[in-house]
């Protein structure tokens, strides 16, 4: 793997410094900075996404090379790659179907995915969809057809535990194999993780040694629909790819995320929204955690994400340490003290 990273900055402005950009050439088409920065990252480049806002929160447009300063574990290094061009987006969804999602949230997040699939992301732009309830299911792979992802969405029937953390796991390996230059997850959920057999440390070392941005949207509020608290259960994580039953195309013939019965299903657990294991999450990828506190939030929200993976900077720099399979420090800094710029906090040199 090369040295490759990626960042995002608060609310407004995006500096997207990514494995895809190596023309410092302008003329140069998105594609093909993209597969020249991929092949380069690979050998020398450590490449960032970061995100730009001033004090207001909006995104900070019309930026070059000269307006940042970037720490390689607190060392200046030079930045030679460069650009605020829109670069295609490898895009994951991972949305959590557990019973507490029942009635008005999975409503809603079904019409503000189906919107940001639709209108809101570039053509260019391939996603999947994991759920996630007892277990995470893969119920749409890699595609840039917009119906088959409103097919997706539109099958499910929430129901049983929220196994957050197993998902995101297996998520983000597929989010990083996208054959776009920038990767990002986006997980949605409303409670506490309570079926996974991974933890939140897991997730943690599992985002840094992914070039993925992670966003994370939160519902904070109760569910519509009655549910009762009851002790979660545990379901082994990497359960054998047999069981449950496995139908056409490898998915399970019966779930409880699709109405299926059977020894999976359990009563829905209702609980508040985890924030810090969201930003947990988050944070060191360079995304971001927002906390709604009403359902119909969830379009704007997504809406503000596609808003800000459209606006970034990309940026590159060689690669100053060997492959030692250590964690080193990124910090990227704007020239500008009032700005505020967020990004991936480091890489692993494997």
């Amino acid at each position: 793997m090369g040295f490759t990273i990626h960042w995002f900055a608060t609310a407004p402005v995006a500096l997207v410094l990514s494995a895809a950009l190596v023309a410092q050439d302008r003329t140069s088409s998105p594609a093909q900075t993209a597969d020249e920065a991929r092949f380069r990252s690979g050998i020398d480049l450590v490449n960032v996404t970061a995100t730009v806002s001033d004090r207001s929160g909006r995104f900070v447009p019309d930026l070059h090379r000269e307006d940042f300063v970037v720490f390689d574990d607190d060392k200046l290094v030079e930045v030679t790659q460069f650009s605020a061009e829109r670069v295609p987006v490898s895009l994951g969804i991972a949305l959590d179907t557990s019973g507490s999602m029942a009635g008005t949230k999975i409503r809603e997040a079904e019409a503000a995915l189906d919107r940001f699939a639709y209108d809101l992301l570039d053509k260019q732009d391939e996603l999947f969809v994991y759920v996630f309830s007892n277990f995470p299911l893969l119920v749409q792979g890699w595609t840039t057809d917009r119906r088959l992802i409103a097919r997706a969405l539109g099958d499910i029937r929430p129901n049983g535990g929220t196994a957050m953390y197993d998902a995101v796991l297996r998520a983000l390996p597929l989010a990083a194999e996208g054959r776009n230059p920038k990767k990002a997850l986006i997980v949605i959920s409303d409670g506490n993780d309570t079926t996974s057999h991974a933890v939140i440390a897991d997730v943690r070392r599992a985002i840094r040694a992914k070039e993925v941005l992670v966003y994370a949207i939160g519902i904070d509020g109760d569910a519509d629909t009655p549910t009762r608290r009851v002790p979660p259960t545990r379901i082994p994580f990497g359960f054998p790819p047999t069981f449950p039953p496995l139908g056409r195309g490898g998915f399970p013939l019966r779930s409880p995320q699709f109405g299926g019965s059977g020894s999976w299903s359990r009563p829905p657990f209702n609980a508040h929204v985890n924030v810090n294991a969201l930003r947990e999450m988050t944070d060191e990828s360079g995304g971001r955690t927002e906390v709604i506190r009403e359902a119909q939030d969830l379009d704007p929200a997504t809406a503000g994400i596609a808003d800000e993976l459209s606006k970034q900077y990309y940026l590159g720099y060689p690669a100053p340490v060997t492959k030692d399979g250590r964690w080193h420090t990124i910090r990227v800094e704007a020239r500008n003290p009032t700005y505020r710029v967020r990004a991936r906090t480091g890489y692993t040199a494997s």
